[in-house]
């Protein structure tokens, strides 16, 4: 016991503690601005926890703080009972109660009306800041103990795609926004729920700023030195076979920045004119070999005209 405890104060364990708590308090922080400066003040939210605490609000006068403690805690104790181990308790439990007190304590600090009374703006940078903010705690390896909880809960017990189920509970939370608040802030709650999802996966993956190429061809060796010698990037090539023709390929892979695909294709086209080439995209690459991503804009010119060069040479 004595060892599993001094291991985990290890220097790489304290860092990334203090690492994720960072990331957690700062993402919890975002979320209260959200709340207070978008939500509260125009009824607006995204289903979950918050529409909820504006509904109980709206019928109690409770303070939209503890309201959402009071939402909060029995998410928390069925989560942590079906789904969580110690980390889930404690993360969840320093967002809950970070969240719940921000949210009455920096009411005081923001604006007590609207910034706009363009409800679209509120419903734009409602979403932006919140989505921001829940991506961070993602980030800090933690979770809001909202109706994410009873989503993935229902999720496990039935096998149904937790969208369909996050699209149930939050859908009938907004409708019942709609039908005390007005159909009008119910659609624009839709849309804040939208928006609020693509930050969050923003912050979560970053910009897709990679692609990746698969190339299928009868010249696997000449196209994978003209795109080392050019690019300096790793090349994976397996065996294919073409089911219509039954003739035997080479597929290649690499990854590269997106200001180098236009090398790319000018590399295949002059070294194998008859090559089969795909570009996908993706937000990350870790490991292998690729080179410093480029600064700037787009790849010179001369890059073309060097590609040919060597195309012609391996050619």
């Amino acid at each position: 016991m004595k060892q599993k405890f001094t291991a985990f104060f290890t220097t790489k364990n304290l860092l990334t503690f203090i690492r994720n708590y960072v990331f957690l308090t700062a993402g919890t922080l975002l979320t209260v601005a959200s709340f207070d400066i978008f939500i509260r003040v125009t009824n607006i939210a995204p289903g979950g926890v918050m529409g909820l605490a504006l509904i109980v609000n709206h019928f109690t006068g409770l303070s939209l703080g503890i309201a959402t403690l009071l939402l909060q805690i029995p998410m928390l104790i069925i989560g942590f009972y079906f789904l969580g181990r110690f980390h889930f308790l404690v993360s969840t439990w320093y967002i809950t109660i970070l969240y719940g007190f921000g949210v009455d304590f920096a009411a005081a600090y923001f604006p007590h009306g609207p910034i706009s009374d363009d409800l679209l703006l509120n419903t734009l940078y409602g979403g932006v800041v919140g989505g921001l903010g829940l991506g961070l705690i993602y980030l800090g390896r933690g979770a809001f103990a909202g109706t994410g909880i009873i989503s993935r809960i229902i999720q496990l017990k039935t096998g149904l795609p937790i969208t369909q189920i996050y699209m149930m509970v939050d859908g009938g939370i907004i409708f019942l926004q709609g039908v005390l608040f007005g159909w009008e802030i119910a659609l624009y709650a839709l849309l804040m729920l939208f928006i609020w999802g693509l930050a969050t996966d923003y912050t979560l993956e970053g910009p897709s700023v990679i692609r990746t190429a698969f190339i299928i061809t009868t010249r696997p060796e000449e196209i994978s030195q003209a795109l080392l010698e050019r690019l300096g990037v790793g090349i994976t090539g397996w065996a294919s076979e073409g089911m219509f023709t039954k003739a035997q390929k080479t597929t290649l892979f690499c990854t590269v920045y997106r200001p180098d695909i236009g090398l790319v294709q000018d590399i295949v086209a002059q070294v194998d004119p008859q090559a089969f080439l795909v570009i996908g995209q993706g937000h990350q690459a870790r490991g292998g070999r690729l080179r410093p991503r480029p600064r700037g804009g787009h790849q010179p010119a001369i890059e073309s005209q060097q590609a040919a060069e060597l195309a012609t040479k391996t050619g």
